[in-house]
């Protein structure tokens, strides 16, 4: 668990960039201010010539060396019990008649009841890998299918690797020092995608690390006879053409010849989980499509588009997204889920298109009984936020009145240079070239203007005739405030009409985990009528599809479905923070809202996650709320700025 906790505090002030206090820290982590000094320590030992960590008046932060640092410690240090099981089961693997107990003590230089303790963590390991450990006197042995062997080696390589990334390093150390090398799969991925480009496929970068650690596993499994006899159904021309594009690459560059069995399981598994048909006529991507599939997801995001207000009913995106879901189907009855490492990122960036992706993936369990992991889910929202930011509408811009004193066509050819190189931010409404125009009457968003103005003003931003990089960046920055503001006017708006004194917490329980803090904040809204018992049940089961723990700070349980009688939002205050998904929490927001806020949830969702992504206002939030009123004073003062 140390080091575990090590590589979270590397990994949270690699991902803030910014200076942290222990204390600070010590609550994100749940230990305390002392045990973070012996972490940064531990972790600065990493890399003896550099330095992970800096540490100063300020507190913490991440150092130059932070990336050798992460590298380091995702490797196990040899003796260490998690070193001693990946040992153990890769001498498990490599001995199809078992292992003697007392021989591998002695190899691993370790009392027979450690290593009995070992193959307990070993039998934790196999669950959904359909493998069973046997014990007879002293002999260990694996009982399973190859193929159940092959996911348990993935899980390892999983568990060396950092954030769903291929790493080939890890991957030797799952499979041994004597499997294929660096110099053999640079060329082999490079020649593999760009021969898939060249078929006419979209490939997936994200998810083709996961295949060639899969085709660095068949080739090593093969060197040890342990080739796959099982054979694909597919006899498709695409599944044949793949089939033997990589069976031409792992003979040139790996020097293993693959058998059928393992050729045709690659070929499903590249097809399934790295590409996509290359902009294919509708005609052609719906004859490859199973019509149950299609119409599953076609009724799901018609669904998530009426409930959420969102612009995602388009045949394009029920194409694209069927053709995803007909693929995940695929993985399922593999169990060959595809990683995805934007899935922390996308969860708390954007929490409402994340959200959507979690009510598609929920419709999509029920009508094709396929469990949807989150890294699953984290590609649903991808292709949502797509969508989305295709269909943006063009009211997002915020006007823009040039101010430029005439003078031949200076003002002319500022306002060319302006669009060209801020019409994604801006739309220039009017040019001014008087000396003294009116500013009062100017009532666009921003006033850029070559001329000092009467009165100083925040929407004002002072240019040169002739566009600088410098200017370009000040209008970016001014348009960037007008957007939060207005953003986080609209939420202070809302939010003061949802709250309630009634609803609030400050020493959450969290001794029955998630689910009793969601009972114990629901338990208020129930009292007010405002929900059901149902309501908090659903959002218990919402929860369990993926954590709503959508920043460092905050988590937002909510059923799906906008069934409250009103909109009100329950809070709970953890100091110090308390366990939530995979990480952990200080504030949960039970959000429960009515079918005539459905305009709101959009608004209310994404803000109040934005504010509670800024770790200085979370905390000043979280010391200072120490009843409701103090916290709704903090709050809207965070949000005033």
């Amino acid at each position: 668990m140390t080091r575990a906790r090590q590589d979270r505090l590397l990994a949270l002030l690699t991902r803030n960039g910014e200076w942290e206090t222990a204390a600070t820290l010590a609550d994100s982590l749940g230990v305390t201010p002392r045990s973070i000094r012996s972490y940064v320590n531990a972790v600065n030992a990493r890399v003896p010539d550099g330095t992970a960590i800096e540490s100063g008046p300020s507190g913490y932060r991440a150092g130059a060396d932070a990336a050798a640092a992460q590298r380091a410690g995702s490797a196990p240090e040899a003796g260490t019990p998690r070193d001693r099981l990946h040992t153990l089961v890769r001498s498990l693997l490599d001995s199809p008649d078992g292992i003697d107990v007392f021989e591998t003590a002695d190899s691993l230089h370790v009392s027979t009841a450690t290593l009995d303790a070992d193959l307990a963590r070993v039998r934790g390991l196999l669950g959904g890998t359909e493998l069973t450990l046997e014990r007879s006197a002293s002999t260990a042995r694996l009982r399973g299918t190859e193929m159940a062997q092959r996911r348990l080696l993935s899980k390892l390589a999983h568990d060396e690797m950092d954030a769903g990334l291929f790493d080939l390093a890890a991957l030797r150390r799952t499979l041994g020092e004597g499997s294929v090398g660096a110099r053999a799969f640079g060329p082999f991925k490079s020649e593999l995608v760009g021969e898939l480009g060249g078929m006419g496929y979209f490939v997936n970068e994200f998810g083709i690390g996961d295949v060639v650690m899969h085709i660095a596993i068949a080739a090593d499994r093969i060197t040890r006879d342990r080739a796959l006899e099982r054979a694909s159904t597919d006899s498709s021309a695409a599944h044949s053409e793949v089939a033997g594009l990589l069976d031409r690459l792992t003979l040139r560059h790996l020097g293993v010849q693959l058998g059928t069995g393992d050729r045709e399981h690659l070929a499903t598994l590249v097809l399934t989980r790295v590409v996509a048909p290359g902009a294919p006529s509708a005609d052609d991507a719906r004859a490859r499509l199973d019509p149950e599939v299609e119409a599953s997801v076609r009724a799901v995001v018609e669904q998530a588009a009426a409930d959420f207000l969102v612009d995602i009913a388009h045949e394009d995106f029920i194409l694209r997204l069927a053709l995803h879901v007909q693929n995940l189907l695929h993985r399922a009855k593999e169990q060959a889920w595809s990683r995805n490492p934007l899935t922390r990122s996308l969860k708390s960036t954007y929490p409402m298109i994340f959200d959507v992706a979690v009510y598609i993936a929920s419709g999509l369990q029920q009508s094709l009984g396929i469990p949807i992991q989150d890294d699953e889910i984290a590609y649903i929202a991808m292709h949502v936020g797509g969508r989305l930011e295709r269909s943006r509408r063009a009211d997002q811009l915020l006007t823009a009145t040039i101010v430029c004193p005439g003078y031949y066509e200076l003002h002319e050819l500022l306002r060319s240079s302006v669009d060209r190189s801020l019409g994604q931010a801006i739309e220039v409404v009017g040019v001014e070239t008087r000396v003294d125009p009116d500013w009062e009457s100017i009532d666009t968003d921003l006033v850029l203007s070559t001329i000092d103005p009467a009165r100083p003003s925040d929407r004002i931003v002072r240019i040169q005739p002739f566009l600088t990089d410098s200017d370009v960046e000040r209008v970016q920055a001014a348009a960037g405030r007008i957007r939060r503001g207005r953003r986080l006017a609209r939420l202070r708006t809302e939010l003061e009409r949802y709250f309630d004194p009634t609803a609030f917490v400050r020493g959450i329980d969290a001794g029955e985990g998630e689910s009793g803090v969601i009972r114990e904040l629901g338990s208020m809204l129930v009292a007010q009528s405002v929900i059901d018992d149902d309501y908090v049940e659903r959002a218990i089961e919402r929860e369990a599809l993926s954590s709503t723990a959508f920043t460092d700070a905050l988590a937002v349980p909510h059923a799906m479905g906008m069934t409250a009688s009103r909109t009100r939002i329950a809070i709970g205050i953890a100091d110090p923070s308390i366990p939530w998904g995979e990480g952990r929490v200080q504030v949960v927001a039970l959000v429960a809202f009515s079918e005539t806020d459905r305009e709101a949830f959009q608004t209310v969702f994404e803000q109040f996650v934005e504010v509670f992504s800024e770790r200085d206002s979370v905390q000043r939030i979280v010391r200072r709320g120490t009843d409701f009123a103090a916290f709704l004073d903090e709050l809207v003062a965070v949000i005033d700025g």
